[in-house]
């Protein structure tokens, strides 16, 4: 029985351009579409408080020092301390997220699977 070498097809050069290029798109639109549909991150909050002191602000002496060795006062520090990042999330949107993943993985495998037959039929099935 004569021994056979398997060899894959080869993929040009533009191809592997084309193919990493539209990887690229894939991977920028999976980044920025839900921040263009406000789909993700939650936003800020402001705490309402007017005064623009150190007091006011809440901050105590040792944390009033460090704030002005950086250089804020409490006029130009009152912007960053009165506003919080919302963490709050949707149980429905964290459930749906879940199953979407889940089900790329499910798929990955199944055709990854399919491919993996196919290969090892192609090559060692007479």
């Amino acid at each position: 029985m004569a021994k056979t070498i398997y060899r894959p097809p080869v993929q040009s050069k533009l191809g592997q351009l084309i193919d990493s290029l539209f990887l690229l798109v894939l991977v920028l639109a999976s980044l920025f579409v839900p921040v263009y549909f406000g789909l993700a991150g939650g936003g800020k909050t402001t705490l309402e408080n007017t005064a623009k002191t150190w007091e006011g602000l809440g901050q105590n002496a040792t944390m009033q020092a460090q704030w002005e060795k950086l250089g804020y006062t409490p006029e130009t520090a009152h912007e960053l301390i009165v506003s919080r990042f919302d963490y709050s999330f949707s149980v429905p949107a964290l459930a749906i997220t879940a199953f979407v993943v889940i089900a790329y993985f499910v798929f990955v495998f199944r055709w990854s699977k399919k491919e993996y037959k196919d290969v090892i039929s192609e090559r060692f099935d007479r």
